[in-house]
């Protein structure tokens, strides 16, 4: 092997190891969690409607009693959480540290249904409002087309003047011709 050829390869080799080097291209040490976004926010709405119940409210009153009282009415060698109760301060403050963002995204999740909602209302209303205006517009023109339609009175008159006409012309025409008759003889 040449010296040109092991310049390549030591500039190859430390390409390799400066692209390798760049950002995001770490190796972790921690496993890649990768969770589904759907699955996680159903798990964040049962949770939050969870904690909307009274059910919810009873149980974690139930639990804070009983520690308080465990804590107070036991022998001293039996409680682990002292007066000042720090152990369930912590232990309600964790609660509340992950309730919080969980409540939070459900919110979200349930704000962009109700805004998919709204807009497939709109879309709705705006065709239900072209589809009476259309339907306006054609009874507009059935009225007017039903105005000049003829009625049966109206043919029943029309009628009755042809044939009157008609019996006139035919009386003149036969009293023309009896006239014309009697020349004759």
């Amino acid at each position: 092997m040449s010296e040109r050829d092991a310049e390549r390869a030591t500039r190859r080799e430390r390409a390799d190891r400066e692209r390798l080097n760049t950002p995001g291209r770490q190796t972790r040490r921690l496993p890649n969690l990768k969770l589904d976004a759907d699955s996680f926010g159903q798990f964040a709405e049962g949770f939050a409607r969870f904690m909307g119940t009274p059910s919810f409210l009873l149980w974690m009153t139930l639990i804070i009693i009983s520690w308080v009282l465990w804590n107070v009415l036991m022998p001293p060698s039996l409680r682990f959480d002292e007066f000042p109760f720090i152990f369930l301060t912590l232990a309600l403050s964790l609660q509340a540290s992950y309730a919080a963002p969980l409540i939070l995204l459900a919110q979200n999740r349930q704000e962009a249904r109700d805004r998919i909602s709204v807009e497939q209302d709109r879309r709705q209303a705006a065709q239900s409002r072209a589809d009476m205006d259309f339907l306006a517009r054609e009874i507009a023109s059935v009225r007017m087309n039903v105005g000049e339609l003829a009625t049966r009175d109206f043919i029943r008159r029309e009628l009755r003047e042809a044939i009157a006409e008609q019996a006139e012309a035919d009386r003149q025409k036969t009293g023309v011709t009896e006239e014309s008759g009697e020349d004759d003889r």
